[in-house]
């Protein structure tokens, strides 16, 4: 009789992890049990709602929820986005498809340390910023590869080290360090390791 109800009970969580996650048995969501602002923001999609799968369904409902708590500035960055990403080439949106759904796949702690740098890039000036994105379409894509592999293999102590050695240097320092070319840089840097700096 125990195990009965500990099966039982095992199954009721995962049913209701299942349906909370939008698992692959999401219920379908009736077009009427929409709130009116939801029905309002999804009119255009009424026609075909039910031949949507559930999943689907249910994500749509919940960004209408979603638009509906944002202030208006949080609805105008999310249109000009929206425009921005129709504007785009196919293939360039299957890309960041692509993309979206690596960074997806990460464990949440790198999801969490992408997300703290490319917040840290949004806070630098925009000059800055343009330069930092000249520099990486200029290099090669083996460049590009070498330069990710190099940060994945550099020990959390190692990138403390660094941004503290970084936050040390002069700007005139710093603008030396970043007219050299990627292999002095990286020869530098392992140069600093060999010698125990």
């Amino acid at each position: 009789m125990k195990r009965t109800n500990t099966v039982r009970g095992a199954a009721i969580v995962l049913a209701a992890a299942l349906l909370l996650t939008g698992g692959p048995w999401a219920m379908a969501v009736d077009w009427d049990e929409l709130g009116d602002s939801q029905r309002e923001l999804l009119a255009g999609l009424e026609s075909n709602w039910d031949e949507m799968p559930p999943a689907r369904q249910e994500r749509l409902a919940q960004g209408a929820l979603r638009w509906e708590n944002m202030t208006p500035e949080a609805r105008d960055g999310a249109r000009q986005r929206f425009r921005r990403w129709q504007g785009l080439a196919p293939e360039r949106q299957s890309e960041i498809r692509s993309r979206y759904q690596a960074f997806r796949a990460l464990p949440a702690q790198e999801q969490d340390q992408v997300r703290e740098r490319y917040r840290r890039f949004r806070e630098l000036p925009t000059e800055r910023q343009d330069k930092l994105r000249k520099r990486w379409r200029e290099l090669t894509p083996e460049e590009r590869e070498d330069a990710r592999e190099r940060w994945r293999e550099t020990s959390p102590e190692e990138r403390e080290g660094l941004k503290e050695r970084w936050r040390n240097m002069t700007p005139e320092q710093h603008d030396q360090w970043r007219n050299r070319p990627p292999a002095q840089r990286r020869g530098g840097r392992e140069q600093g390791r060999r010698r125990g700096n």
